[in-house]
């Protein structure tokens, strides 16, 4: 079979799945995730063998070490992937959940019911757990999902793919709910993104190339985040030691991540104070500073930060650190360089905290907490699909909720339209 016509086949599969899963109850799926997580934990030291194939062809490709590092399951990994899917199977089931019930004048009662979106794409670079988080989540939600990931990651996706599909036939639910397109061909990410016919949401997770390339291309709705520009605002007044542990762990922890920070904002009357210290204690760590005057007259290993620098995605240890003489200006760069993804202010003052929730435009803000918690896991909604910076249909972490929309339904005892 052609490309074309394998994806078509793929697509009209997990159509006819969806109508399936959809009707699914609850503790069936509950059941299926749980197992999933078993059979992943069972099955970790095969899991892990097949990963060092992909490990290999990495080095080969002279892949980052970002990426890389992305690609790679560890231990953690899998305990990451088998916790996640039993926490998603303990979350209340939203589908066919009503809420918004209004009674009309002439007697209607109308509602909202939470249905499920039906057949999810998934494209995604790296990260072989997105696999399992994506499956988990699509199937609790009640979708079908096919899920083409990179082609660097393809032995390790294959092999947990089909750890998925043995559990759903063994439990008898339909093998094509969840999908992995086995080609690594870049024609299969086109043909995929022609379905229009049979899939309702394309979800990309990766580069900003990856993710502009789905956007130009795709002929069916994307949910979208282009990258994570993330900032930490140290506000006049704050905390100093718990500024240092916030944002050394939001850009340290695991700089090659979307939430971490990239770029540092210091209120002007702790500059002198606070960067200092915190310069000394980020270039120990082997972090690359660039800085804003101000912060190279204070830091002095600091080098120039360049206009391009304040709207870097560094995704390694480098920050770029401004001054700013205050709140406005904090919240002006924001809007300016940001992308909308993660932003924190580490405050003592309760109504300053407050204007810089109401007023940052990120799918995340947060008051006295690292960046590195824009995460669904972290958020409570058990594994996440992607964070979403395009506000429609979500902005956000996206988890079960976020992997349904609603439908009106009304009761009536007779009523017709005059």
């Amino acid at each position: 079979m052609s490309v074309e016509s394998t994806i078509t086949q793929m697509a009209k599969s997990a159509k006819a799945a969806s109508l399936e899963i959809a009707k699914c109850p609850a503790k069936k799926k509950n059941e299926v995730l749980q197992k999933i997580a078993d059979q992943i934990e069972k099955d970790a030291v095969a899991i892990k063998e097949t990963n060092k194939k992909d490990l290999i062809r990495a080095e080969e490709m002279r892949l980052s070490n970002a990426m890389i590092d992305r690609l790679t399951i560890k231990d953690s990994t899998i305990k990451s992937m088998a916790e996640g899917l039993r926490e998603v199977a303990r979350l209340s089931d939203p589908i066919g959940a009503t809420s918004k019930t209004w009674l009309r004048p002439n007697g209607l009662e109308v509602s909202r019911m939470r249905i499920p979106l039906g057949v999810i794409g998934i494209i995604y670079e790296s990260r072989p757990n997105v696999t399992i988080d994506a499956a988990g989540l699509c199937l609790k939600a009640g979708n079908a999902v096919i899920l083409r990931g990179g082609s660097e990651a393809l032995y390790s996706n294959q092999a947990l793919a089909d750890i998925v599909s043995d559990v759903l036939k063994k439990t008898g639910l339909p093998e094509k709910t969840i999908q992995i397109v086995p080609i690594r061909d870049r024609e299969a990410v086109k043909a995929l993104l022609s379905q229009e016919e049979f899939i309702d949401l394309i979800i990309p997770r990766g580069g900003e190339e990856l993710i502009r390339f789905v956007v130009e291309s795709s002929k069916i709705p994307v949910l979208k985040h282009y990258k994570g520009v993330c900032h930490v605002y140290v506000d006049t007044g704050a905390d100093l030691k718990m500024a240092e542990e916030i944002c050394f762990n939001a850009k340290v922890q695991r700089p090659g991540v979307c939430n971490a920070m990239e770029t540092m904002l210091v209120h002007q009357d702790i500059a002198e104070k606070f960067l200092p210290v915190m310069g000394k204690r980020f270039a120990d760590a082997g972090v690359e500073i660039r800085g804003c005057s101000e912060t190279r007259r204070l830091i002095s290993e600091a080098g120039i930060a360049g206009e391009a620098d304040w709207s870097a995605e560094y995704l390694d240890l480098v920050i770029a650190v401004k001054v700013v003489k205050n709140m406005d200006q904090a919240i002006t760069h924001i809007s300016r360089y940001g992308s909308n993804h993660t932003e924190a202010i580490v405050t003592t003052d309760y109504q300053r905290s407050r204007r810089f929730l109401r007023e940052v435009d990120s799918s995340v803000v947060l008051v006295n907490a690292s960046t590195r918690f824009n995460d669904g896991g972290e958020l409570g909604l058990g594994a996440e699909i992607g964070i979403s910076t395009s506000k429609l249909h979500a902005f956000g972490p996206m988890g079960i909720e976020e992997l349904t929309t609603t439908k009106f339904i009304v009761f009536g005892d007779g009523q017709i339209r005059s």
